[in-house]
């Protein structure tokens, strides 16, 4: 395996630099990494592809002959380290896997019948439907999706965190006041949980730092580089905003 560059000494490698790091070579850790990358990432890609026009078999086809190449052929060795972000990266080369495929047809000649991840594309075409019709590019909408997967995996988290600990029916309660913090009804959550309102405001402060603290980790977990995880923030919270 490559050695990473001197610029991530002091740091673990995260599952991402460790793909990275693979370049040529790549070893069972790294096909494993970014194999569960592309796993819990994948639907902003399938919705990239649906957006370009594709219906749900056709897209459904594309997505998991895009996987297949991916993880197989080692195409990740081509990364640039200096754009090391798997958000843009994924991007990237779902567009050359899809030039590529343009002139081919068949299921076989894209994946070779290869489903190298087990997704789930009944319930994405479903959630599909349901995303608001927005006038934006594919590219925006990816954008979009791609931080709300995360969001809702940093959330999932917290979740299995607080039931780990006993404590399921507060998150369930609690997780109203990250949606509208400033309008959330205090005095009703606190006489749900039989507490003050005091109380219910600290844990809910403390909810959304834990919160925080999980996006940082998965947003750390897609970046070559420890420093770029606040720009990485920054970038997924204007995709949200615009």
């Amino acid at each position: 395996m490559n050695e990473p560059s001197s610029r991530h000494a002091g740091f673990a490698p995260t599952r991402w630099s460790l793909v990275l790091a693979a370049g040529k070579h790549a070893d069972a850790p790294a096909r494993a990494a970014l194999a569960e990358l592309c796993a819990a990432y994948w639907y902003p890609l399938y919705a990239y592809v649906r957006r370009r026009g594709h219906d749900a078999d056709a897209a459904a086809d594309l997505t998991q002959g895009f996987f297949a190449r991916l993880i197989e052929r080692n195409d990740f060795a081509a990364a640039d380290r200096e754009r090391g972000r798997f958000r843009a990266y994924l991007l990237a080369a779902l567009r050359h896997f899809l030039a590529d495929e343009r002139d081919r047809a068949t299921a076989e000649k894209r994946g070779g019948g290869a489903a190298p991840l087990s997704l789930d594309f009944e319930r994405a075409d479903s959630k599909w439907h349901q995303e608001p019709a927005v006038d934006e590019t594919p590219e925006r909408a990816y954008e979009r999706g791609f931080a709300h997967e995360l969001l809702d995996r940093a959330l999932g988290r917290v979740e299995r965190d607080y039931g780990a600990r006993g404590e399921a029916r507060a998150f369930a309660v609690l997780v109203r006041t990250l949606t509208a913090p400033g309008d959330a009804p205090y005095r009703e959550l606190a006489a749900e949980l039989a507490t003050s309102e005091g109380a219910v405001k600290v844990a809910a402060h403390r909810l959304r730092e834990r919160w925080r603290a999980a996006l940082r980790e998965e947003v750390a977990a897609l970046v070559d580089d420890p420093a770029d995880v606040d720009d990485e923030l920054e970038s997924l919270f204007r995709a949200l905003s615009g």
